[in-house]
């Protein structure tokens, strides 16, 4: 073997199963956390055919462990009843005790919220991702709506005169 740098690690692939849409739109989102998710029996399947849900989820402390809540993950048509799983049970989500620190004192101190934000595969396994984040009162809402807008027209603006020269 020759001497040289190392090879460095391939990434795993990330396929993007489900996002919620209306978190960023509905939350101002300071943090977000990569986390694993406990799933049994006939889960993994029906998350791969995309029959999930993640538009309600939520992550809540309890007895310092993150439980997700909300995600709904429809059963697993041709599987019998004595493996089917329950649609909307809590999860438990694996992450490391210094993040379930943080996220617990945010959440009781300052007023913010753990939600969902997407569910994917990296790899073989199933990963969550979740934002730490403060509710956007509807004006806020309104604001981020009129700079969208401003900032479409302004591109269009820049193509047109492109494309005319």
């Amino acid at each position: 073997m020759a001497k040289g740098k190392p090879q460095a690690k391939a990434q795993p692939e990330i396929k993007e199963v489900s996002t919620n849409k209306k978190a960023r739109r509905d939350f101002h989102i300071t943090d977000t956390f990569e986390a694993g998710v406990v799933l049994v029996g006939t889960e993994v399947k029906s998350i791969r055919a995309g029959k999930v849900n993640v538009g309600d989820a939520f992550v809540r402390i309890e007895r310092d462990e993150a439980w997700l809540y909300g995600c709904d993950i429809q059963p697993w048509q041709t599987a019998g009843e004595f493996f089917q799983h329950t649609a909307k049970r809590p999860r438990k989500i694996l992450l490391h005790r210094k993040e379930i620190l943080k996220i617990q004192m945010a959440t009781q101190q300052q007023g913010f919220t753990v939600v969902c934000l997407k569910l994917y595969f990296k790899g073989r396994r199933v990963k969550v991702q979740i934002g730490l984040g403060k509710g956007k009162s509807h004006s806020d809402q309104r604001h981020d709506l009129k700079k969208k807008t401003e900032l479409r027209e302004a591109q269009r603006e820049v193509a047109r005169f492109h494309k005319g020269r």
